[in-house]
């Protein structure tokens, strides 16, 4: 079974993973790690292209264990050049103290991204972000600003961004579906979120199976279509129940990868889409009837 990195929830998670290594988490290759090689055989070779020398510092930053080392890079990044927006991400995440100076952070992220890849990248290259190597920092940037946004309550914000970032990038290579499908639900934003369902209906994994049910009981109630939806939801992932119920205990951190019908993938949900759940009158007593 393939497995899935989380990563549109690295921003929540960096020191929560670094905490689990050595408890018996698969060794796995880091992406970035990966995009770091691509940008040596594929990107901007030109010695004298700063960003590229600051996005360069960044790759090994993120290669480095010691937070304070990190953070200092980051800065290095910055003095080489301004416009290095996966500088501002790492600091949001190692260095920031409060939400709002996060918040700081992402944003410069963002406009720094934007500064980098110019206009012509954002008329002409729509629909290719993230296959374009140089539009990851950027779109890095901008998921972990919108999800900011959220936690701070600028929440129309928030699905403002995550609904751009699929029109720069359909392939949704971030898994921000995943995250806009539960702020949808808890906004009431049901027609909306229906409209994400038909762009991704060949998505199998839980959190669409899951949406669906919770989507249905909300326009029908405890009906055949949402109990029929339901039970195919806990024929994709079984685990998830017994953790949005609070019947088994969500663990302290969060696992870094999770596979299709997993404990991991459970996990991942519901720490995503309680919320969800929450915000729907009688939901969770539905679940709790057809999952005793």
């Amino acid at each position: 079974m393939s497995k899935k990195k989380k990563s549109g929830l690295r921003n929540k998670k960096l020191k929560e993973r670094k905490k689990m290594k050595g408890k018996g988490l698969p060794s796995l290759p880091d992406p970035i790690s990966f995009e770091g090689m691509l940008s040596d055989m594929f990107g901007d070779t030109e010695e004298e292209n700063p960003v590229k020398k600051a996005q360069d510092i960044i790759y090994d930053a993120w290669e480095i264990a010691t937070p304070k080392r990190r953070i200092e890079l980051a800065r290095k990044a910055l003095e080489v050049s301004m416009d290095c927006a996966d500088a501002y991400v790492l600091l949001a995440e190692e260095a920031a103290t409060s939400p709002s100076e996060a918040l700081d952070f992402y944003r410069q992220g963002v406009e720094a991204g934007e500064r980098a890849l110019g206009k012509e990248a954002f008329e002409e290259d729509v629909g290719d972000f993230w296959g374009i190597l140089e539009t990851r920092p950027y779109m890095r940037a901008r998921a972990g600003l919108a999800q900011c946004l959220w936690e701070v309550g600028q929440r129309e914000e928030a699905v403002e961004h995550y609904m751009d970032m699929l029109r720069l990038n359909p392939n949704d290579n971030q898994g921000i579906r995943d995250l806009l499908m539960p702020c949808l639900i808890e906004l009431g934003q049901d027609k909306d979120a229906e409209s994400l369902f038909k762009k991704y209906k060949e998505d199998i994994m839980a959190t669409w199976a899951y949406s669906r049910a919770l989507l249905e009981f909300r326009r029908s109630g405890d009906s055949a279509e949402a109990n029929k939806a339901l039970a195919a939801a806990i024929r994709n992932n079984r685990h998830i129940p017994v953790y949005l119920l609070g019947r088994k205990k969500m663990p302290n951190f969060l696992p870094e990868y999770c596979s299709h019908g997993d404990v991991n993938e459970a996990m991942f949900y519901v720490y995503g889409n309680r919320a969800a759940w929450q915000a729907t009158p009688g939901a969770l007593d539905w679940l709790t009837a057809h999952t005793k």
